[in-house]
């Protein structure tokens, strides 16, 4: 059990009395796929992090099991709190043998902190609540300093290992996609990506940006109801149905060529797909490739924008997002930043003094002729006996 973690074991739970059927798998991002509201997730997801908590949050599950420690204390990451507060029960750090013991679709009772199948004691764990996270949450921030010294250190790896690409571009592939010029709309199925992409709408419609889904990204554009012009990726979390919509494929593989998501692709009949090695995360590959290939501005939905989101991903590849962003800082925003551009900030009051003057413009000009001036006339006289016909109704 992490010693920074507070077990709340033999006490009284609000969460006594869960159950239902159980859904396994060792990637949280795959197990949401298939995790119906009332099941069980169980998952091996050490620090949990805030875009997977929110995916399952979404589901609506009856409980959350995590075989690792959900706060591992390296540093504050943000996934147990969205849970706790959603109301989700979270059993902690049970134990990655729970995964062997239970298959697909089996029927379990969570009883406080102890997990049962029938009466077989499957596991138990630290069942987390609002004190406990809080409390953990506190001492890992204590660890913030090691993960920052990680950081840079992963980042100045990357620095040397990409340098043509970062500073030359040297190794973008071509693509049949024309940039040059126009905006590119970049979508991750990440932070709040759905609101992003709501309030784009009117931007998305006015300046016909490329857009490009990155894996899940593609699909999150065809939910509403927009066409993805390409698809960048490992092609690990993107539907058949979004690959095969007529969007450019550009497959993510790793440095050495070996592209894994190949075989898909082209089982699915797409030929012409274009393979983009790089180190580094595939919306780093998508924001070099639209810069390299002359995109004037590059906004980004779902990505990562600050340090802790860069942690809270939890892998040493985000020091490459933080350096493609130095590369491509000139030409690119965050999606929030283009939506206040485009809320509307015109009070009721305005619209009604607007109303008016419209009104007042429109009574100038009739006034200005003789045929309108009659019809000033008309409706004065309509207006009169309208008003005529009030008064004698209450007097």
């Amino acid at each position: 059990m992490s010693p920074r973690l507070r077990p709340l074991r033999n006490r009284d739970s609000d969460y006594a009395g869960v159950s239902g059927a159980v859904r396994v798998d060792k990637r949280t991002k795959n197990l949401t796929k298939r995790l119906r509201p009332g099941e069980i997730a169980v998952i091996d997801h050490i620090d949990l992090d805030k875009v997977s908590a929110e995916a399952l949050v979404a589901c609506r599950p009856a409980a959350v099991i995590n075989v690792a420690p959900s706060i591992s204390g390296r540093y504050p990451n943000l996934g147990p709190e969205i849970l706790v507060a959603a109301g989700i029960p979270l059993l902690d750090n049970v134990g990655k043998g729970v995964m062997e013991r239970l298959d697909e679709g089996d029927s379990v009772h969570l009883e406080g902190n102890v997990l049962l199948s029938g009466v077989e004691r499957i596991c138990d764990g630290d069942l987390q609540d609002e004190v406990s996270v809080r409390e953990a949450m506190a001492a890992a921030r204590e660890g913030l300093n090691d993960q920052l010294e990680s950081f840079a250190e992963n980042t100045m790896t990357y620095l040397l290992r990409e340098r043509e690409l970062l500073l030359d571009g040297i190794g973008v592939p071509d693509v049949r996609t024309e940039f040059e010029g126009r905006h590119a709309l970049i979508v991750v199925r990440g932070y709040h990506y759905k609101e992003d992409i709501q309030i784009l709408r009117h931007y998305i419609r006015e300046y016909r940006p490329i857009l490009i889904g990155v894996d899940g990204g593609a699909d999150a554009l065809i939910e509403a109801g927009l066409q993805p012009d390409m698809i960048v990726g490992d092609m690990d979390s993107v539907s058949d149905s979004a690959l095969t919509s007529g969007a450019e494929i550009v497959v993510h593989a790793y440095r050495d060529g070996r592209a894994p998501g190949l075989e898909r692709v082209e089982s699915l009949g797409v030929t012409d797909a274009v393979v983009f090695p790089a180190t580094g995360t595939s919306e780093d590959v998508a924001m070099l490739l639209a810069d390299d290939k002359g995109a004037s501005l590059i906004v980004a939905v779902g990505t990562h924008a600050t340090l802790v989101e860069f942690l809270d991903k939890g892998r040493a590849g985000m020091a490459s997002t933080f350096l493609t962003r130095l590369r491509v800082g000139s030409k690119l925003i965050d999606a929030k930043g283009v939506s206040r551009l485009y809320r509307s900030r015109i009070s009721g009051w305005w619209l009604i003094a607007m109303l008016l003057v419209g009104m007042l413009a429109l009574g100038a000009a009739l006034s200005a002729t003789e045929g309108g001036r009659a019809m000033l006339q008309l409706i004065g006289a309509r207006l009169d006996d309208f008003w005529s016909t009030i008064v004698g109704v209450f007097t």
